[in-house]
């Protein structure tokens, strides 16, 4: 029995996220259905989070424990053969027994990307926010370091009807960057809550409109009131960018 960590990228415009559901087309099962093609067993796979409708992944990370002989780089190849074209797998490597792909993980980064300008681009339809108003960028990114350290982020979360929980998270770096017109959010936390990347991006938008006054930020995350905070930004931006362990997956 081996255990294997399998590294994932893919484009979410015709996926409706990670998880397996009902009439509708996910990661998980053409991931699921490819290996099937290849060891015809269905392993227990275990990714290293959810991801929404309509959200791609740069790095996606899964594990699964499987007895078949297949080497490593067979293994990516021949998913690569089955697999849609809008998912590939990048890599595969032994982990230990004991590795998880979730809960074996130390934290993650999301990148959310806009279009900033009076022009779409058609080459980043569903792929970036086309948003047309200006962007004070350093000033934005200012704002943004009010999210950095450890916060109740109960603001910046679509609370559902599960029980509340521990939402204390502790984030490591944001991000606000442009490169021409295209504009980058780039956040790195232990763990995110439901939607929170989105909300964050939406209220930093919304100050960025004028709708909330910029040093306001501190007081929303203090609130640790969803009604406090902007909208949530649509989903087309939103890209899980790095996924971190104990190791260098690349080395």
């Amino acid at each position: 029995m081996r255990n294997l960590l399998l590294t994932l990228s893919y484009c979410g415009k015709n996926l409706h996220g990670w998880q397996i559901q009902d009439n509708a087309v996910t990661v998980q099962e053409v991931f699921q259905e490819a290996l099937f093609q290849i060891i015809h067993e269905r392993p227990d796979i275990k990714g290293c989070s959810r991801t929404d409708s309509g959200v791609h992944a740069n790095m996606y990370c899964v594990s699964m424990k499987i007895e078949h002989p297949i080497t490593n780089d067979h293994l990516m190849l021949a998913m690569n053969r089955y697999l849609p074209d809008d998912v590939a797998v990048t890599s595969v490597i032994d982990v230990p027994d004991d590795f998880h792909a979730r809960y074996s993980c130390r934290g993650k980064e999301y990148v959310y990307k806009v279009w900033n300008s009076r022009v779409r681009n058609p080459f980043l339809q569903e792929l970036a926010l086309h948003y047309r108003y200006d962007m004070d960028i350093e000033a934005l990114n200012h704002e943004a370091q009010a999210f950095v350290g450890s916060h109740d982020f109960t603001s910046f979360c679509t609370l559902d009807k599960r029980e509340k929980g521990d939402f204390t998270r502790t984030v490591k770096y944001f991000r606000v960057e442009r490169d021409g017109d295209l504009v980058t959010f780039t956040v790195a936390a232990d763990g995110f809550l439901y939607n929170m990347v989105r909300i964050m991006v939406g209220t930093l938008l919304a100050i960025g409109q004028g709708r909330k006054p910029y040093g306001s930020l501190a007081g929303i995350i203090e609130t640790e009131s969803r009604k406090a905070a902007g909208p949530t930004a649509p989903a087309c931006g939103l890209y899980l960018n790095k996924v971190f362990y104990d190791f260098d997956i690349n080395e």
